[in-house]
């Protein structure tokens, strides 16, 4: 199994598709959402997908209404331009770390097996972990750390790496956990090093501009009462699209005309939702997802 598909009935329900409708799947991934998707349209109906992973395409799915593109979600308006595509009626992202990629040791995602430091989204990507973790100064690793994973001992953290790089390059995630064991005890372990891992992928791969960058084109390419669903895992990303869904930008108040009205091409269609107690127990994973959705105003 590639990637067990979080929240798939409540987020592929949460679009409303029409038969006839073009929608996007920002995520690919395994093809669970979109294999979804595609039940729920007819013929004339489209569905796009976006996976900067080579490895996803491995589950390229062979239907006529499908098209995947090996492209970062930030080029999504760029591509349905190339595909004459100006509108769509729907469009869904789950911003998580697939399983596959977590549990595929040489990708090095996880702290908790013994690997070389990647975390690369696109394996073609120049920065990886073992170049963040060696050649970001002292402050710009306490930044990653403090604002990716509000982590308030942040500049402990950056210290004691850059201190212990001085004597041995740091490239397996062995090594940095091993660093950093005078700041956890047993049973804060998992939680502590969850939110390191968590503060370089964000970095290694861009995550915060790139969603801010998806948002933005994800308002342009919605047609009027269009829908778009998004699957956040951490608290960093869920407060931007909590936010972008409110406010229509990234702000605390939305922008506002001349005459003080306020300026909004999104309305929150409703609550978060969170996945039921019987997705819990098959897939302890999903136990932090949040899946917003909004209607283009």
């Amino acid at each position: 199994m590639y990637h067990n598909p979080v929240l798939l009935n409540e987020s592929v329900e949460s679009l409303e598709i029409k038969k006839g409708g073009i929608y996007v799947d920002l995520t690919f991934g395994g093809g669970g959402h979109s294999k979804e998707i595609l039940k729920k349209i007819d013929k004339s109906g489209k569905l796009i997908a976006f996976d900067q992973d080579i490895d996803a395409h491995k589950n390229v799915i062979k239907d006529p209404r499908f098209h995947l593109l090996h492209q970062n979600f930030i080029y999504l308006k760029q591509n349905l331009e190339y595909l004459g595509i100006n509108k769509v009626d729907g469009v869904l992202a789950d911003l998580g770390v697939s399983s596959f990629q977590f549990d595929t040791n040489e990708r090095g995602f996880t702290y908790t097996n013994e690997s070389r430091l990647d975390m690369r989204m696109d394996v073609s990507s120049e920065l990886d972990a073992v170049s963040l973790l060696n050649d970001y100064d002292e402050s710009e690793l306490s930044r990653i750390f403090f604002d990716f994973s509000d982590l308030r001992n942040s500049r402990k953290i950056a210290q004691l790496i850059c201190l212990n790089r001085k004597n041995k390059k740091i490239q397996t995630s062995n090594e940095l956990n091993k660093i950093l064991k005078p700041l956890y005890t047993d049973s804060y372990k998992n939680k502590f090093l969850a939110r390191v891992y968590q503060a370089i992928r964000i970095e290694v791969n861009n995550e915060i501009n790139a969603l801010k960058k998806m948002l933005n084109q994800v308002v342009e390419v919605l047609t009027k009462n269009g829908i778009v669903s998004i699957i956040t895992y951490h608290s960093i990303e869920d407060r931007l699209v909590k936010r972008f869904f409110k406010n229509s930008c990234f702000d605390n108040e939305p922008k506002k005309d001349h005459y003080g009205n306020k300026i909004l091409s999104l309305k929150p269609k409703n609550n978060f939702i969170t996945p039921s107690k019987s997705e819990l127990k098959i897939n302890n994973r999903s136990r932090s997802a949040k899946l917003r959705s909004a209607i283009k105003i």
